[in-house]
């Protein structure tokens, strides 16, 4: 059996997707040792060229592609985990690079931890554009999903988990916790999430154990499309429904609602300091995404 297999879903996104397989062609560990399996779902452009030409540019290594017709990424990466061989699956999106110890971090750590069935590692924003002056470390959370937890290995605290383009996963744990929810997860440009919190929320009911791995960094490129108000509402929005989905499925509305409700007083404390230091573009967005997440959480 192979030791890892690296699941890329991709949706239209062909540019970005050579630019994420040029890291992945790079990695240290030796090519023997993992695949990686590109999940086109249902992708219009020329994402099946360019992923050829890039397969002959590079024979050196274990890549292909499978189809998933079902739109959406949880399909698309239920996919993968039924397509893939290896011992250890890891997880990244078509609008990364991750480093070169990527895949060698995981496997070390995976054998080095025989009680981890999950783990994730440090996820960068980067900006070919620059970041908006609006952008503060709460508002470019729900666009860039950062995460940074320092330079040693340890378990997630507690309220923390993996984020979604930099995660890793046992076999085992899929056969035994079972795959994501496709009732969640982007599908196409519907901005719907929470399938990767409804994964670990499952790991956590059942006492599973999931670790911060520090080598295994990604880097998520933000472009400027990500940066625009209507992204940034809609985005907002979705972040409450996806929440409002989960908390109906677990039958905790009522609980999800007062939370919020709890962050609207974080969020006013906030913005009065940013009001104060003249940073009034950092708090006008920072409102504008609370408002948006509530509208989401209080939809039907």
């Amino acid at each position: 059996m192979l030791r890892l297999s690296l699941i890329i879903p991709t949706f239209n996104r062909s540019a970005l997707l050579v630019q994420t397989l040029q890291s992945v062609a790079q990695q240290s560990a030796p090519a023997e040792d993992w695949e990686c399996i590109v999940v086109n779902n249902n992708s219009t452009d020329d994402t099946v060229e360019r992923f050829d030409k890039f397969c002959r540019e590079n024979p050196d290594f274990n890549l292909r592609m499978v189809f998933e017709p079902n739109q959406g990424l949880s399909y698309a990466r239920n996919c993968g985990i039924r397509e893939s061989e290896g011992e250890y699956m890891a997880f990244i999106d078509d609008d990364e690079h991750i480093s070169k110890e990527f895949i060698a971090s995981y496997i070390s750590f995976f054998d080095a931890t025989p009680e981890a069935v999950a783990a994730g590692g440090p996820i960068v924003a980067e900006y070919p554009a620059c970041a908006p002056r609006w952008m503060s470390c709460f508002t470019e959370r729900p666009i860039a999903n950062t995460l940074y937890l320092g330079d040693k290995v340890r378990e997630f605290p507690a309220g923390k988990i993996p984020g979604g383009g930099n995660m890793a996963l046992r076999r085992s744990a899929v056969r035994r916790y079972g795959v994501f929810d496709i009732s969640l997860g982007r599908k196409g440009t519907k901005l719907i999430g929470g399938e990767e919190s409804d994964l670990f929320e499952r790991l956590q009911i059942a006492g599973a154990r999931y670790f911060y791995v520090p080598n295994a960094v990604m880097h998520h490129i933000i472009i400027p499309e990500k940066l625009t108000d209507d992204y940034f509402e809609r985005l907002s929005y979705n972040v409450g429904a996806s929440q409002l989905l989960r908390a109906k499925f677990y039958h905790r509305v009522g609980r999800a609602r007062m939370a919020e409700m709890g962050k609207w007083l974080a969020t006013i404390v906030l913005s009065m300091w940013y009001f104060v230091t003249l940073q009034w573009a950092k708090a006008k967005y920072l409102i504008k995404m609370r408002y948006h997440i509530s509208r989401g959480i209080w939809s039907k």
